[in-house]
């Protein structure tokens, strides 16, 4: 059994669509990242750099339980343990993992930042915006030109690096973006998202989303002094 502690963002998504798809039962813990639950000293012993998602495998190497932090070594781990989404073949399984890597170095950061500054910021600040839309839009182009030739991302066939991808395209008008203007793209991620297991794992936490932006209180405890206090 596995402990998936995480709240509804795009990097708990990456992980609970890859446990769906797995088939794997999990116990999700809630941590809710506006109310400052990711600073909880239980929380940061198991993810020390206080981000989720984070994985405890009650049954790891060994028998022994396991933690695990950052949200593509997470896949990975899972991906190796089961067998699956991670190609055993060595130039396949590399494929894989430089856009896994791929995602986390550019799609999660730079969109996470146009996403920030469009929706987020207190007060428009234009150099900003147009840096970070700009390179929102050179990463959908590199993802739409890729996938003019593969039918998925990497390996050949559906793996982790297409389900670390797929959550962080699901709102490209809240990152300055239009698909349309992308269409192998578009194509990918249409046959992403009618995937039974990307429905139930787009579904984690349905229930605590909040809807619209953050309160007084949970901006400082995602963007505020809190974020940098000494632990």
């Amino acid at each position: 059994m596995y402990e998936l502690h995480a709240w509804p963002t795009p990097n708990g998504y990456k992980v609970s669509i890859l446990l769906e798809e797995l088939g794997q039962p999990y116990e999700v813990v809630p941590v809710d990242i506006g109310a400052g639950d990711q600073f909880r000293p239980g929380f940061l012993e198991i993810s020390p750099n206080n981000k989720m998602p984070a994985l405890v495998d009650r049954e790891g190497p060994g028998g022994k339980p396991l933690a695990v932090f950052e949200s593509g070594a997470i896949m990975m781990y899972l991906a190796e343990k089961h067998g699956r989404f991670w190609p055993a073949e060595t130039r396949a399984r590399y494929d894989v993992a430089q856009w896994l890597m791929f995602q986390m170095a550019s799609v999660g950061p730079m969109l996470g930042q146009a996403g920030h500054f469009l929706n987020y910021a207190p007060e428009p600040i234009r150099y900003a915006i147009d840096r970070y839309v700009n390179e929102g839009r050179r990463i959908y182009g590199v993802l739409d030109r890729r996938l003019a030739r593969e039918e998925w991302l990497a390996g050949g066939a559906y793996s982790i690096a297409d389900m670390a991808v797929f959550p962080w395209l699901r709102f490209p008008d809240r990152q300055g973006q239009d698909m349309a203007q992308f269409p192998n793209l578009r194509r990918w991620f249409e046959a992403i998202d009618a995937r039974p297991a990307t429905k139930r794992g787009c579904a984690l936490l349905a229930e605590r989303r909040r809807a619209g932006p953050p309160d007084a209180k949970a901006r400082e405890m995602l963007f505020g002094a809190t974020q940098y206090q000494k632990r």
